[in-house]
Order: C-alpha cells, then sequence, then structure tokens
C-alpha cells in the first residue's frame, strides 16, 4: 500500500521512531495539554488525553486546573494483582488521580484525572509496583483478560501462564516508554529508525486487538467479542490439551454508517496446545498484514473477517502456524456467578465484590476504596479483577471471615448487588471525559436499572433479571450488544435501544427502538415486561423472549 492510500495515523506510526515522536520533551514541557501527533502516541503507552466536559460549557466559571487531564491504564493480564500491588494503585490514586480507581470490562485499572506535571510520576510510581501501562491502549494487542477462579479449579489455573505469555510476546519491544516515563537513556534517531518491533513492525496493528483465555464452557469473559478467544480443553488427567480458537469479535459501530457493525468471533476450529502460541501470533499477523490501513473505521478485525471470509482467515492461519484445525463440538457455555463468599482448593476463602460499574471511590455514605485497602492491608489479600467490573478478594483465612463481615458492616458495605438485575450491569465511563460520549452511562446506570427492576417487581420477574448494559455512544465499551437489554447512547438524554441478546454472550441483540428519551425509558421498560411477562413462558429469559416473537414485532407493539 502506498503512503498516499494510508491514514494519517498509519503515517504517525510508521514515522514516530517507535513511538518517540517528541513524546521525551512534550511530558516535561511547560504545556497543560498534549498536541494532536503527541495525544496519539501516548495511547500506545497507555494514556488517553480527555477533557472535562462538565466544565467546558458556556458561561463555566470554574477556577480549578485545567479541565485537560490524562487516564491512565495498568496492563495486568487477568487482572491479577497482589497486596502490594494494590496497594500501589491506591495510593498512586489519592495522589494524582480524582474520582479515586476504575475498574474496567477489561480486568485492568484506570486512574482519571491525572494532570499533564504528574503524569510522569504516575507512571513511574506504577512501575515501581511491577505493573506497566505499555501497550494497555492503542493499535496493539491490548490487556488480556482471563477467566477468574476464586474457587482455585486447578483447570482454570492453568490459564494464568497462558495469559502472562500472551502478553509478554506482544508487548511492544521499542524503548521508548523507558526513555520518555523512566528516565532511561534515550537513543539516537538512527538507532531509533532501526529499532522494527518483530511482532508490530513499524506501523504496529491497524487496530486495537483485543485477547481473552477462558476454559470451554466458561464464558467469564465474553469470548465472542473478543478479537481472539482462546477455550482450553482438558485431558482425562485434568491438563490442557488444546483450544477452540474464536476470532473476529468485535461491539464497535457508529449510528450514522449502516456498513459498520458489531460481530461475533467465529469458531474457527481446535488446535493442540502446543500450537497455541503458535497460532495466536498467526491471528495477530494476519491482521497487521491485511487489516484495513486506509479507513480506520474498518481497521478492526472483524472487517477482514468479513471481506476475506472466514474460510480465507482460517486457511491464512493454518499456513503461517503450520498447524491444521480440526471440527469438534463445542460444549454449551455457562457464565459461573464469583460474587459473595467461595471455598478456595487451598483452604482459604474469597469474597466475590460487586461495584457497579467498577468505580471505587470513598464518599460519606460509601467509603468502597477505604474500606478495600483496610481489608487488602490487614489480611494481606491478593486481587483479580473481572471482565464484569467488579473484583475477587484472595487468601483470606476462614478465622477472619467474621472479621472482614463486621468491617464491612461497620462501614455500611455490602459485597453483594442491591438486586440480582444489578449482578453483571456494565456501563461505560462516558461522560464528562470521554471524547466519545454522546450520552450519560456511569452516572445514570443506578437509575436506569432501579426503573427496569421497579418493572420486574411489578411482574415477579426478578429471579429472571437480564443482562443490561449501558454505553455513552456505540463504540460498545461495555459490550451491549451481545447483551440481553441494552442502551446505548445517541445524543444527550437519548438512546438506541438493543434488545434480544443471549445471556451467554451467544447471540447479537438487535436494535428495537431509537433516540428514546431518558425520561421515556419507565414506561418503555413496564411496556417490555408486561409482554415478556404475558408471554406464559415460566423459564424463558428477556433476551430469548424477544428473539422468539422477533424484535421487529416487539418494537411495532411497544
Amino acid at each position: 500500500m502506498s503512503d498516499s492510500e494510508k491514514t494519517k495515523a498509519e503515517l504517525l506510526k510508521e514515522e514516530s521512531q517507535g513511538l518517540r515522536g517528541t513524546l521525551v520533551a512534550d511530558v516535561v514541557s511547560d504545556e497543560p495539554r498534549f498536541g494532536g501527533a503527541a495525544e496519539t502516541l501516548l495511547k500506545f503507552h497507555g494514556i488517553y488525553q480527555q477533557k472535562d466536559r462538565d466544565r467546558r460549557q458556556p458561561g463555566d466559571t470554574h477556577t480549578g486546573p485545567k479541565p485537560f487531564t490524562l487516564m491512565v491504564r495498568g496492563r495486568i493480564p487477568g487482572g491479577r494483582l497482589g497486596a502490594d500491588q494494590w496497594l500501589a494503585w491506591d495510593r498512586i490514586a489519592d495522589r494524582y488521580a480524582t474520582n479515586g480507581l476504575r475498574l474496567t470490562t477489561r480486568q485492568s485499572l484506570q486512574l482519571h484525572g491525572v494532570l499533564k506535571h504528574d503524569l510522569k510520576g504516575a507512571i513511574q510510581d506504577i512501575n515501581e509496583s511491577l505493573v506497566s501501562t505499555t501497550g494497555a491502549c492503542g493499535d496493539v494487542v491490548r490487556n488480556v483478560t482471563e477467566a477468574v477462579n476464586p474457587w482455585g479449579d486447578p483447570r482454570l489455573k492453568q490459564l494464568e501462564s497462558l495469559a502472562e505469555e500472551i502478553s509478554r510476546r506482544f508487548e511492544v519491544r521499542s524503548r521508548a516508554y523507558v526513555e520518555i516515563f523512566l528516565d532511561d537513556q534515550a537513543v539516537g534517531p538512527e538507532a531509533a529508525e532501526s529499532e522494527v518491533d518483530p511482532i508490530y513492525g513499524k506501523g504496529y496493528l491497524p487496530r486495537k486487538f483485543k485477547i481473552g483465555v477462558t476454559a470451554v464452557g466458561n464464558n467469564a469473559i465474553d469470548i465472542y467479542t473478543q478479537d481472539l478467544g482462546l477455550a482450553a480443553t482438558y485431558a482425562s488427567d485434568d491438563r490442557i490439551d488444546g483450544y477452540f480458537v474464536f476470532a473476529g469479535g468485535g461491539m464497535g459501530m457508529s449510528h450514522s454508517d449502516q456498513e459498520t457493525h458489531p460481530r461475533l468471533a467465529d469458531n474457527l476450529g481446535w488446535v493442540p496446545a502446543a500450537k497455541v502460541l503458535a497460532v495466536t501470533e498467526a491471528v495477530v499477523t494476519t491482521q497487521r498484514d491485511y487489516g484495513n490501513r486506509a479507513d480506520r473505521t474498518f481497521a478492526r478485525l472483524k472487517y477482514l473477517l468479513d471481506s476475506r471470509g472466514v474460510d480465507w482467515f482460517r486457511g491464512e492461519v493454518e499456513r503461517r502456524a503450520r498447524v491444521a484445525f480440526t471440527e469438534r463440538d463445542l460444549p454449551a457455555w455457562h457464565t459461573p456467578s464469583y460474587l459473595g463468599w467461595h471455598e478456595h482448593r487451598d483452604g482459604s476463602l474469597t469474597l466475590g465484590f460487586h461495584t457497579l460499574s467498577g468505580r471505587l471511590v470513598d464518599t460519606p455514605t460509601r467509603p468502597l476504596k477505604g474500606a478495600l485497602r483496610l481489608l487488602i492491608e490487614r489480611f494481606r489479600l491478593s486481587v483479580q479483577l473481572t471482565s464484569d467490573q467488579d473484583l475477587i478478594l484472595y487468601g483470606i483465612s476462614p478465622r477472619d471471615k467474621g472479621e472482614v463481615e463486621t468491617i464491612l458492616d461497620a462501614q455500611g458495605l455490602s459485597p453483594a448487588s442491591p438486586q440480582r438485575l444489578f449482578d453483571r450491569a456494565l456501563t461505560c465511563v462516558a461522560l464528562p471525559t470521554c471524547s466519545k460520549a454522546l450520552a450519560e452511562a456511569e452516572r445514570v446506570g443506578p437509575q436506569i436499572l432501579t426503573w427496569l427492576q421497579e418493572s420486574l417487581d411489578e411482574f415477579a420477574l426478578s429471579s429472571r433479571a437480564p443482562v443490561v448494559r449501558i454505553t455513552g455512544c456505540p463504540n460498545g465499551c461495555a459490550r451491549p450488544y451481545t447483551a440481553e437489554l441494552g442502551l446505548v447512547g445517541q445524543m444527550p438524554g437519548q438512546y438506541a435501544i438493543f434488545i434480544g441478546g443471549d445471556r451467554e454472550g451467544r447471540r447479537l441483540a438487535v436494535k428495537l427502538k431509537d433516540k428514546v428519551k431518558s425520561q421515556d425509558l419507565p414506561q418503555l421498560f413496564q411496556q417490555l415486561v408486561a409482554k415478556w411477562s404475558a408471554a406464559g413462558e415460566p423459564d424463558e429469559y428477556l433476551g430469548d423472549f424477544a428473539h422468539r416473537i422477533g424484535v421487529e414485532r416487539l418494537g411495532g407493539e411497544l
């Protein structure tokens, strides 16, 4: 492809001297914000420049810090952190960030509100805790997700080494990160120019790339939404003997472009365990070499599979990895609940802690961040973040269970969600900081779920509460298109309503309504739940009900 056919982003990557650009100087300059090229390169180092859009309204007289701030995201394979690592993030959030910590849908942590002059200090403190931010954003393989394991299941335990190995293999090899943020000695322009990444090359990937690993039958990672999903199978001795390989999932779309769409990953087939890393690299490099670099809108892997076909893609991966996919029956999926108390195989206890929207802050009535710090520090607990914006505390001695509960009770906290509806509900950050947001998500999530809960209570359907996800824009960070009920922001206070997804993520939801105003949601929920209740199927979930009768028909009746 000639340079004239490539996007500006592609040319910037190639000319950035290994993602350096002018960042060494920009990071320490007195300018309150980063310029366009530097802002793009920051993403590869785990950083997004944002602005508080609530403070940029006409007539705003706020005199505090500049509205341009930074979001900093960790690269935490499988979401696993030791006690000291968690406590370090807690202190860093107090020192540099606003609004505490945030858990992401990719088992990572984010800091929001970091000011430019504090960025370098924050990154250095994070690295001292043995966690990096490099590759947590940008056109690379991002944080590798992994099925959680509060039970100490030896089958799931084996996934840890795979998640770590994949994460290491696809880390950016450029020394730019350590030069810019960790004060390592910078190399000269010629050395930087010759420092070509062995996997990514000079152009890196066309767009972001998401990988998740799990055990067959366990869909805790929402495997059909991944660019690449690996589901382990087991021999009679419980050791992993191979993997089902899924490719081409992705949630992003545009309200105004009908050619864009969410997509479920395809099952390419099964490969033996010895070939899984070769297959992983083959999938990534095929996207590197054939992904769309002329139009970022269509640069995700899902569009490559759309344009070239699944058979072509499977054959290309087989050729590169020198393996033949085997067709096997795929067991049914089930998403196990990790919330609440569980017994670990080693005799300890684990506690799955629900945190709606993943926001960990201290308020006068809910000092959540401080309570978690106290528990982790006092009992030396390790942590695993989940793909549903929750966390699990590991290593609790049975004799300490009562004290843990007493501490939480004293703070007025419960690890349980308010209702079953909230258990698997997700929201994205949206306003005020996300530049893509068209409507609220996190800040209105509790109210929207409460409205829906009222209808579920009215028709005695709380025991079959649907999987609900809310996003402020169509990019789909909270995976609304595989939910039973998804709300996707279209403009301030208005949402596209999607319905008919499967609880295990095996089916895409379909648009039910456009531009539904927030104030009209209670009535819509009441009508929708009434029709679901009247359907007379005692064990049918909302997504299955909508799929069975047809979303178009349902929309016409509401």
